[in-house]
């Protein structure tokens, strides 16, 4: 009888590929339940968390595999970098918020106009005590937007306020940040304020905006304020948010001049 030589398969490849998938599944599937409004917010960080340390988890075993095929010689080679491509998958959205957090100021609440930010009272009344209150911004945080995002700033139209508002509130409808707050009353003056709830675009993290529209009766400013729910550190997604927005005001509120 000939002998047949086995080679043992590295004991640590088959559990970094089953946590790499498993960590990866579990993030897809809580993002999506997130994004579409199946999962709280708290709940989500937890499960964020989980995912994330059972991809460095996997990474970490992949690594020891690849240890003990070189040493032992064992089989697992491929099982193991397999399950490492597959955790630096899982990975890559934390390695990008790691690089928006330290590219960011830490910052959760950017308005328009720091002097007289937009009032946000649906936004108060909505708040629950696991999210961030609404406050007026500290001395310091006024001179942190202002040295990181000099560019967000308010609007000066020469359109009448009405027409302002109505492409404002179609804006946010687009959106779908369901605007609430309209005025129906000629704006002659005075001011209306539309408030809404945006969500980030990949993980669908929820954020209170406010658009203040007033009128001195020779022209209609605009200002803007995002502020976030949850979180110490918004990843710039405010700031981006308004600039976006107020782009795109321009840009409509340009080509009506222009008709």
């Amino acid at each position: 009888m000939k002998a047949r030589f086995i080679r043992q398969q590295a004991p640590a490849a088959p559990w970094c590929r089953r946590g790499a998938f498993f960590s990866l599944t579990l993030f897809l599937v809580s993002g999506a339940g997130h994004r579409f409004g199946l999962l709280e917010t708290v709940p989500f960080f937890w499960l964020l968390g989980i995912a994330g340390a059972l991809s460095l988890a996997s990474l970490v075993l992949g690594g020891i595999a690849l240890v003990q095929v070189w040493e032992h010689g064992s089989s697992g080679a491929s099982v193991a970098a397999g399950g490492i491509f597959v955790a630096v998958i899982a990975l890559t959205p934390y390695g990008v918020s790691a690089y928006r957090f330290f590219e960011h100021p830490p910052l959760m609440d950017i308005s328009s106009d720091l002097d007289d930010p937009p009032k946000m009272p649906l936004a108060a009344g909505a708040r629950t005590g696991a999210m961030n209150a609404l406050v007026d911004a500290t001395d310091e945080n006024r001179d942190l937007q202002h040295s990181e995002y000099p560019e967000i700033a308010g609007r000066r139209y020469e359109h009448t306020a009405e027409k302002v508002v109505e492409v404002v509130h179609l804006m946010m409808e687009e959106r779908g940040w369901q605007p609430k707050g309209m005025s129906k009353a000629k704006l002659a003056g005075a001011s209306v304020t539309l408030e809404g709830l945006a969500h980030s675009y990949f993980l669908g993290f929820p954020a209170d905006v406010a658009i203040r529209i007033e009128d001195d009766q020779t022209a209609t400013f605009v200002e803007m304020r995002s502020a976030s729910r949850y979180g110490r550190h918004d990843l710039g997604d405010n700031a981006a948010r308004i600039k976006r927005f107020l782009n795109e005001l321009d840009e409509r509120l340009a080509l009506l001049a222009a008709v």
